[in-house]
């Protein structure tokens, strides 16, 4: 074959690998999140199960809030596909793509009944790091005399109002996080529908004890946020629901 047939193969193979399936194999429970467009602050999430190579929805969607700068790619299981600002620490960006979901925290001594993912209790002393120069950068830690805050800037996890009763912690940037590629992204209850967060996405708060009670470890759970247009052309190459 001629080195200009290798060459037009190759243009036409790249785009498919560029937005290969992101999807673990292994993951049967899948959280969907949509908004209208990159900069919208709303939106809705539906969550799915998979039998083989179907998703199936379970249960309604409901109303969801993003970031006060909508939505922006970040580091997670898919590479950024074209189009869409690019997440970075302090933007007030959701990050779009997939992402897994591991630990969850809460005020609460123990999680809503049936929750089967690790859960640990926060206390006063517990911190999630956003300074981009600090070792800790994007970790949840806990101070105390044998761990002094070295760091110029981090969130206290305990707070005062009620949107940290339970948190979901998505997996983005943290393996291992980049220096100012965003920190501190969760799952949590919101401040109403029409307040947007920092970055992170938020939801009433029975809704996320429904999420609490439905994910299971086995199942590898994972999250996707993308904007309806981005949705629709990733969606077949995605192998999205």
């Amino acid at each position: 074959m001629s080195r200009s047939w290798w060459i037009a193969l190759l243009w036409l193979i790249l785009p498919v690998m560029a937005h290969a399936a992101p999807i673990p194999e292994g993951t049967a429970q899948l959280i969907l999140v949509t908004s209208a467009d990159w900069r919208a602050t709303t939106g809705r999430l539906q969550r799915y199960e998979r039998s083989g190579v179907t998703w199936k929805p379970v249960g309604e969607p409901w109303p969801i809030v993003l970031g006060s700068g909508g939505l922006g790619w970040g580091q997670g299981l898919a590479a950024p596909a074209a189009g869409g600002p690019t997440k970075r620490e302090g933007d007030g960006r959701s990050p779009a793509g997939v992402y897994r979901l591991s630990e969850t925290y809460g005020y609460s001594s123990a999680p809503p009944p049936g929750t089967a993912v690790t859960y640990r209790a926060l206390t006063a002393a517990d911190r999630c790091v956003d300074d981009p120069k600090a070792r800790e950068y994007n970790r949840i830690v806990s101070i105390g005399p044998e761990r002094p805050e070295t760091w110029s800037s981090a969130e206290v996890m305990r707070r005062d109002d009620e949107l940290y009763r339970w948190v979901i912690v998505v997996a983005h940037n943290s393996d291992p996080p980049r220096p100012a590629g965003g920190s501190c992204i969760f799952l949590h209850v919101w401040a109403g529908a029409a307040s947007p967060t920092a970055g992170c996405t938020a939801m009433a708060r029975g809704q996320i004890e429904t999420l609490l009670s439905w994910l299971r470890p086995e199942a590898e759970p994972v999250i996707v946020q993308l904007p309806e247009a981005a949705y629709k052309t990733l969606r077949s190459s995605w192998r999205l629901p």
